[in-house]
């Protein structure tokens, strides 16, 4: 499977919803709304939803996320699903994002792949890196 790599920049709104559950013991739990919009070679936007934990210790959470992402990639029309989980230890981030197996449609249909996403001067950046299974391989 030949990986691609591609950058660029996303605006991000978060909608604060009413979460189902309250947290106890110093936690509060969190629900938003998710919308995205991407720019550079991936092109899009998208939606989804976040649930979160903030802890009484500063710099301790974590979030889980799902999304997704209808525009193209590369100039390849269609969607896919990306999952999010994200934990913060004192302050040190862990986030894993990656494609949901199966989820690509369109042009996109077999993409694999992970994201890394940078905030730098308030302004969001992804970085992108992809590939398709070796039955759905398009040429690029």
């Amino acid at each position: 499977m030949q990986v691609s790599k591609i950058t660029g920049k996303f605006d991000v709104k978060l909608t604060p919803d009413s979460p189902y559950a309250t947290g106890v013991g110093g936690v509060t739990l969190g629900r938003m709304g998710l919308d995205k919009t991407f720019y550079g070679e991936l092109e899009g936007r998208s939606q989804g939803e976040m649930l979160s934990a903030m802890t009484s210790v500063k710099g301790s959470a974590g979030y889980v996320a799902i999304e997704q992402v209808v525009g193209n990639v590369c100039g390849k029309q269609g969607s896919f699903v990306l999952q999010h989980f994200g934990i913060m230890t004192d302050g040190q981030n862990r986030l894993i994002l990656e494609v949901v197996p199966h989820s690509g449609a369109g042009e996109l249909q077999g993409l694999t792949g992970t994201m890394a996403i940078s905030i730098e001067n308030g302004q969001h950046f992804y970085e992108f890196q992809f590939g398709f299974e070796a039955s759905a391989e398009p040429a690029f």
